[in-house]
């Protein structure tokens, strides 16, 4: 991969979802991409297929790299599975908010610098999906309730839909990061996605990071789309 400096502003808040068939097809995306984005995310579809190294060729050209893993499993392998992922010098790793995997996952992360987010409620349920699943829970409720259990275990934050940012933000440390997928520009085909908000009202509502996919890798002109939502972020905080 070669990329090409430009004047582009990126905004390392954005991650886009590498969610490609092949790694070929990511790298591609990613030079056609250049520096208009400084952060990226890597996850089950690429991981059998040479995800982690690729994430590794990232990192050399200097990118941020999230390995959306969403690790679950009995404590002594998810442990070990960060482990593994925390030698490597990522900066963000998934795992579901469960407080026996996000503990284990902390103790597999010892000293390195890798923030462990919790997957809350994943942004393709709504109500009635969770009750199907068994859940009495509305997501609202569901994800607070495994915000705290994130902060009780020590990890660095949670991922959530954007429609729960702002109750989050709430009820969390300034530093605890808020990672939002379902974040679509306006006018964007929703997709799968049931719960979203465009990059401006999360990140107002009090997303700390947002990841997009479609709306740029699918886009005629990915560029073109990945820095008109880096403008549309530019200046948007939560307060």
């Amino acid at each position: 991969m070669v990329i090409k400096e430009t004047t582009a502003t990126a905004d390392d808040r954005l991650y886009v979802a590498l969610d490609l068939p092949s790694i070929p097809e990511a790298e591609a995306m990613v030079e056609t991409l250049g520096d208009a984005v400084q952060s990226y995310k890597i996850g089950l579809q690429l991981l059998p297929i040479g995800g982690v190294e690729f994430g590794q060729r990232l990192k050399a050209l200097g990118k941020n790299v999230f390995y959306d893993f969403k690790f679950h499993d009995i404590g002594a392998t998810v442990e070990k599975a960060t482990r593994s992922i925390a030698g490597l010098n990522a900066d963000l790793l998934t795992v579901h908010a469960r407080p026996d995997v996000m503990a284990s996952a902390v103790a597999g992360r010892g000293d390195a610098s890798l923030k462990i987010l919790g997957v809350t409620v994943l942004t393709s349920l709504d109500r009635q999906a969770l009750r199907d699943i068994g859940y009495n829970d509305n997501a609202e409720d569901l994800v607070m309730r495994r915000v705290q259990q994130a902060m009780d275990a020590g990890i660095d934050g949670v991922v959530s839909s954007p429609l729960e940012a702002a109750a989050i933000r709430a009820a969390v440390p300034q530093d605890f990061l808020v990672v939002t997928p379902g974040v679509r520009p306006a006018g964007a085909d929703a997709g799968d996605q049931k719960r979203i908000a465009t990059p401006a009202t999360a990140l107002a509502s009090g997303a700390s990071h947002l990841v997009i996919g479609r709306p740029i890798t699918q886009a005629l002109e990915p560029r073109a789309a990945a820095l008109g939502i880096a403008t549309e972020m530019r200046g948007i905080s939560f307060k």
